[in-house]
């Protein structure tokens, strides 16, 4: 906290300096964050409205220590926006990424969500998401807005701040009864009406695109404000849709113009393929790509949101503050999908290329007969359930000191909750697709298919699979935290940590690659096939209107042919997900921390604020994972040994690292209206953790000069990053501020690929064992493994291992590794610390409210770069910064007694993905997109109040592409969303 009339002396300063020493031996933990003292200010403002909002969140930041944003609550169980994604990229530097229309994860000054950390009420938060079972990404579109306070986006590090967050640290904090005294409550309801639900076809939509969202809260103190209570709850329902054009398994390549082998376009015309014609083919060493396949897919979703908390609050004596909570989210999702897809054979072809290298299709058409029409569908369900139990105690034994304890047990867990699994694929198909075309020249591929005939070669069931994930995360954490104000304008903080975080990701496949055809085809009434054309749902892609679009395919209900394909196959267990877990990966992480922090004001002619402080904090780590467990090595041909595998055994490797990290953050008051602030900190964030895993992996196939395999590293260190800040802040009114910020981000320890040779399972090999020299010896060149094993199986037919040709049925004969022979060596590619990166950027942030006239904007703009890039014109595996990307903001309001307006719009530019496609060592390109919201709420009295909100308004398509802009791997229509409610207040 500032205190602004009382400034140090430098020989004060070293009277604090000592006083800090000796309290850093007496007390024990943390005190609150400067932005973390601001909500009880904040509070302070009567916080009614859109206005009063964005009046607070600007005093979060000019009151803060370091560079904090912040988004308030307009008023108690009112936030700005129904998805905390949402409103959070409303905030300079921070982009969100979309799933089914929603934000999911974030990425803050172009630093990728696993390395965000995120905290509820300052304690650290667990992640599970079935759709990224390693990641640490925390998801949230499984918490509702309702009873969310503020957020707070810390973006300099401080020593009290727990690590984790590289990019940001963001603090979602919940209403508690002790923030607001007296009784406040209120009930909202709302209508959703998902257009994109109207645009799928009728086997996979719901039967109503209007569904409910309700939600209430209740705060009260009692006995002169002793005690409190919140309960906060909300139900949320939404039936949606999205349809989606996909290069679904990537591009196969790329290829050098002049490169001979599978998968390469023809060179031209031939007496073999006459029709053969390619039109602009890359030559010499310019690099192409070939589509591997073209799907069409379309998803129909349901999902269930329910939100709970409660807080009980106690005040036992006006030194004492206790407070219980527990939190509880579940997020449930049912989706059915049909899809129809070609695939390619890389067979005789002609095309038509774009100029440059990397070169890209235009039109890819392939010569094929009576190969697959594939159609496909899914019916799976997910549940993730969030539940957090914590106790918090305040004391402030003086005016001088405050001590805090604060433990808390959360977990998350997501797994399927369907009878089919999380996640199935039943495909079908007609065999009579001839010539095959993709024209990838517009925004939307067209396929084309001659010689389809689903008459006389009727739709089939052919290959399958049903997974079944499941991922928990479990956080136990314990904090002490103090501070003490020293003489008239210093405090120091002290603290220590302990958290331990335990995370499981498991999944087992039930797959049958009967593609060619599970059954007969008599065995599908044709009523189980339902026509549909594909054009309609894809009328707002540039291309789709192309009339040679094959434009028909057949759905079908999954559940029903699911069964006729089980009874049909006599094998019902195939068509189902495995009740055990094939893979499983366990990892626990124990932290402990210790840190020191000291803020004080300097006796200078402007006034100048600093915080000095230090965190160590050190980690143990223990992964355990499920892996086959390897028996012996038997030599079965001239150089081929396969490994036997045993049933799947858990390993487990450890590892440890510790981190010093210092912070300094000073401000200095230019005039009483601007301040100059500048920050150094280092923050680390944790590897993934398929890169810890714990267990070692074997290929099944040795040779002569041992074998391969793959294993994480629990002794990885974390990503560490050295943060530099600039940042000039100007208010020049109550209600309006610009300000200019530069950071950079030097970033160390990125985890690369690396090999070490070792001896898992201590197999043993006949490579350089007693018979093996004696075959050597007796004339055999080492090399002549042929000459090698003739000779033991002339000499030593009943030696131990040794089973000749032609007996018990061993065709080739076999020689299985003895105790006597040697140890195999193994080269295991594993990871380890040796990527570097570093990355710079700039964040203009303007909010101006137009006088008393009721409009005002809030807008910013956020550049960022490294020099850390994809190259497009490379071949194998790059390292890349992943979410690197510009973006703007504005948003346009209007507030006066009874009418609240608001017009949002956001604009994210083109950033790397990933760096892997379906077929492998590929960019993803998400491209620019931008969207716009509305809302308008009519204030009916001080109690009742009406709102109309309006989602993607514009209805905009989400496209993602490979090396060039024609490499096609998806684009996504959706569709815009309203919303209808009320909202009263007692």
């Amino acid at each position: 906290m500032h205190y602004p009339k009382a400034r140090q002396s430098l020989m004060s300063l070293a009277v604090a300096s000592a006083c800090a020493a000796a309290a850093a031996q007496v007390y024990a933990q943390e005190a609150p964050a400067k932005a973390a003292d601001a909500p009880a200010d904040v509070q302070s403002v009567v916080v009614t409205g859109l206005r009063a909002s964005l009046f607070s969140s600007m005093n979060l930041k000019r009151n803060s220590d370091g560079i904090v944003d912040g988004i308030v609550a307009e008023d108690i169980g009112k936030f700005p926006d129904t998805n905390l994604a949402e409103s959070l990229q409303r905030i300079s530097g921070v982009s969100i990424d979309r799933n089914i229309g929603e934000g999911q994860k974030i990425t803050v000054r172009g630093v990728g969500p696993d390395f965000n950390m995120v905290l509820l009420n300052g304690r650290q938060m667990p992640t599970s998401n079935l759709g990224d079972l390693n990641g640490r990404a925390f998801d949230f579109a499984n918490l509702a807005s309702e009873a969310i306070s503020q957020i707070q986006v810390y973006k300099t590090s401080r020593a009290e701040t727990p690590t984790g967050g590289i990019g940001a640290t963001l603090n979602v904090m919940t209403a508690r009864p002790f923030d607001r005294p007296g009784l406040h409550a209120s009930i909202g309801a709302k209508g959703v009406y998902d257009t994109s639900n109207d645009k799928l076809p009728h086997d996979i939509q719901a039967n109503r695109s209007l569904t409910p969202e309700v939600s209430g809260i209740y705060s009260n103190t009692f006995a002169n404000n002793t005690f409190g209570v919140a309960l906060t709850g909300s139900y949320q329902e939404r039936n949606l849709g999205f349809n989606n054009a996909a290069v679904s398994n990537g591009w196969k390549g790329p290829f050098r113009g002049d490169e001979n082998s599978w998968g390469v376009i023809p060179q031209g015309p031939s007496d073999s393929c006459p029709a053969c014609v390619i039109t602009n083919r890359p030559t010499g060493g310019n690099l192409y790509s070939v589509p591997q396949n073209l799907n069409y897919n379309f998803n129909g979703v349901k999902r269930q949101r329910t939100n709970a908390q409660l807080t009980l609050q106690y005040k036992p004596v006006d030194t004492l503050v206790t407070t219980l909570d527990y939190t509880y989210s579940e997020n449930k999702l049912q989706t059915k999908r049909n899809d129809i897809s070609a695939w390619f054979n890389f067979g005789p072809s002609s095309s038509a290329w774009t100029s440059g290298s990397p070169s890209s299709p235009l039109v890819y058409k392939e010569f094929v007969s009576n190969s697959d029409i594939a159609m496909g569908a899914a019916d799976f369900a997910t549940k993730t359930q969030n539940k957090s139990l914590g106790f918090n105690a305040v004391w402030k034994p003086s005016s001088t000191l405050r001590m805090e304890l604060d433990a808390h047990h959360s977990t998350a867990v997501s797994g399927a909750d369907s009878p089919f699994g999380s996640s199935n694929t039943l495909g079908t198909a007609s065999f009579s697709r001839g010539n095959t075309t993709a024209d990838f020249s517009h925004d939307f591929p067209v396929l084309s298919i001659e010689g389809a005939d689903f008459v006389g070669k009727p739709q089939q069931v052919t290959g399958s699979v049903f997974t079944n994930s499941y991922m928990k995360g479990e956080v136990e954490q314990l904090q002490a935290k103090g501070a003490w104000k020293v003489l008239e304008a210093s405090e120091v903080k002290f603290g220590l940590n302990y958290t331990k975080v335990d995370n499981r990701s498991a999944f087992s496949n039930n797959q049958r690659d009967t593609w060619g055809g599970a059954t007969k085809p008599s065995d599908y009434p044709s009523s189980l096939w339902h026509p549909d054309t594909l054009r309609q749902y894809f009328d707002k892609i540039d291309g789709s209107g192309n009339p040679n679009l094959f434009n028909q395919f057949y759905t079908f209900n999954f559940a029903q042919v699911r069964q006729v394909v089980a009874n049909a196959s006599g094998q019902p267990n195939l068509y189902m997900p495995k009740n055990y877990f094939d893979n499983d990966a366990r990892t626990e992480e124990k932290s402990k921390a210790l840190y020191l922090q000291f803020n004080t004001d300097w006796d200078t002619r402007l006034p100048i604020h600093t915080s000095v402080g230090v965190r160590y904090e050190k980690t143990d780590v223990v992964s355990t994972a499920l892996v086959p467990s390897a028996t012996k090595i038997s030599w079965v041909s001239q150089n081929e040994f396969p490994i036997t595998f045993g049933d799947p055994t858990f390993t487990t490797l450890t590892g440890r690292y510790h981190n010093l990290l210092p912070s300094f953050d000073s401000d200095i008051e230019l005039t009483s209206d601007q301040k100059l602030r500048f920050s150094y900190g280092e923050t680390i964030g944790r590897p993934r953790y398929d890169q810890i895993q714990g267990g070692t992996t074997l290929n099944s196939l040795v040779r002569t000069d041992g074998g391969t395999g793959s294993a994480g590293n629990p002794a990885l260190k974390p990503v560490k990053s050295k943060n530099f800040d600039l940042s000039y802040e100007w208010y020049y009114g109550k209600q309006n501020f610009v300000s200019l910020g530069l950071f950079k981000k030097n970033l160390e320890n990125y985890a690369g690929q690396s090999r070490v040779f070792a001896t898992p399972f201590n197999l043993h090999t006949p490579v350089g064992g007693a018979l093996w020299n004696e075959a050597i010896a007796s004339a055999c060149a080492n090399t002549d493994t042929t000459c090698i094993r003739n000779y033991i199986f002339k000499n030593h037919p009943t030696a131990p291992g040794v089973t000749p040709p032609g007996v018990n049925g061993d065709v080739n004969g076999t020689i299985v590794g003895q105790p006597s022979d040697p140890v195999a060596q193994f080269q295991i590619t594993s990871f380890s610390n040796q990527k570097k990166a570093s990355l710079n950027g700039a964040e203009l942030n303007l909010q101006h409210m137009f006088g008393e006239s009721g409009f005002g904007v809030s807008t910013n703009y956020t550049f960022v770069h490294s020099g850390l890039r994809y190259d497009n014109n490379a071949v194998g595996e790059q390292f890349a910064l992943v979410g690197l990307s510009n973006s703007y903001n504005v948003i346009g309001i209007y507030e006066d007694k009874k009418w609240t307006g608001r017009l949002a719009y956001n604009w994210r530019g083109q950033f790397l993905s990933s760096t892997f496609d379906g077929s492998g060592p590929n960019p993803q390109y998400v491209e620019p997109y931008g969207q716009v919201d509305v809302s308008l709420t009519y204030a009916y009295n001080e109690k009742l109040s009406f709102q109309l909100e309006g989602i993607n308004v514009t209805n905009q398509i989400q496209r993602v592409h490979s090396r060039t802009q024609q490499q096609l791997e998806s684009v996504t229509q959706g569709g815009p969303r309203y919303m209808i409610g009320a909202r009263y207040k007692f």
